[in-house]
């Protein structure tokens, strides 16, 4: 089962390229901070600024570093049906634990069509497979009913990455997709409320920069103990509000960047920080001793 706090992880660069020794201290300090599942390519990681050879070195080198110390998720999902495919397979090749294939951006599909894309790609790769609905990128919606339809018919359909921010249909997949099958929160400020209707942990925008204090809030969750956790999730209010003052991965990456963790580099059009957000987000970080 797909569960626990996973990572978004970001992709650090320096003059240009992939910072390898910086991705390998972010790896390890994700895992030495309690971190469940690593993500690679998602949104955060500026996956659209990456060309196709450096993705695949990025995951190679990755996959490696990791170790199986944690499972792997690969974002894997375009808008093109056929390019999946090629990325969906090629993460099942090198050994990544699921896929998360996003809906497909731009296009706006009906459920039917989304149906019939998710169904395809799960049919012709037999990986465990993570649906993404993130309607505010995509300009899509993934109804409960179409992943609910999906998770019975698919066997190796076998989570949601829900961040469309609506509990209402979050609940209702949970209500009435097949046992075995997996809620994860896709908003860091959700996390707790989701969890309580019983989602089952996080991919995590926040986890890149308070790794232990999200793994933490959603161990609490699933055991169940929500008085505990309703006060860590109040506790992480501030540094998951910040982490998106301006879009992502920017502020996880000036955050890191000022823990001294990575260089400050991004993919354009990703850019830095607006000068008054940047203080707001050091006073932030200051606040739970970061910087």
């Amino acid at each position: 089962m797909i569960q626990g706090s996973y990572v978004a992880l970001v992709t650090p660069f320096k003059n240009g390229e992939i910072d390898y020794t910086a991705l390998e201290g972010l790896l390890n300090f994700q895992i030495d901070n309690g971190t469940n599942g690593i993500l690679l390519l998602g949104t955060t990681a500026e996956t659209a600024g990456l060309a196709s050879d450096e993705k695949d070195a990025l995951l190679r080198f990755c996959i490696q570093k990791i170790n199986h110390r944690v499972p792997v998720m690969i974002g894997s999902g375009t808008n093109n049906l056929a390019q999946t495919l090629v990325n969906t397979q090629k993460a099942k090749e090198l050994g990544a634990d699921s896929a998360l294939v996003i809906t497909p951006y731009y296009i706006k599909p009906t459920q039917n069509g989304m149906y019939e894309y998710f169904k395809e790609i799960a049919n012709k790769v037999d990986i465990p497979i993570v649906l993404y609905n993130v309607p505010g990128r995509t300009g899509v919606n993934l109804a409960a009913a179409t992943t609910v339809r999906l998770a019975r018919e698919c066997s190796n359909i076998v989570a949601v990455k829900e961040a469309s921010a609506n509990l209402v249909q979050a609940t209702e997949i949970i209500r009435d997709a097949p046992e075995g099958f997996s809620v994860m929160s896709g908003e860091d400020a959700l996390n707790m409320p989701l969890m309580a209707c019983g989602a089952k942990g996080t991919v995590s925008v926040t986890a890149n920069v308070v790794p232990a204090l999200m793994s933490e809030l959603i161990a609490t969750c699933a055991t169940g103990d929500y008085i505990k956790a309703a006060k860590l999730h109040q506790n992480l209010l501030a540094i998951n509000n910040v982490m998106f003052i301006e879009t992502n991965p920017i502020p996880a990456k000036e955050s890191l960047h000022l823990m001294g963790k990575i260089a400050l580099e991004f993919r354009s059009p990703i850019c830095t920080l607006m000068d008054a957000n940047r203080e707001a987000l050091k006073k932030v970080l200051r606040e739970y001793k970061l910087i």
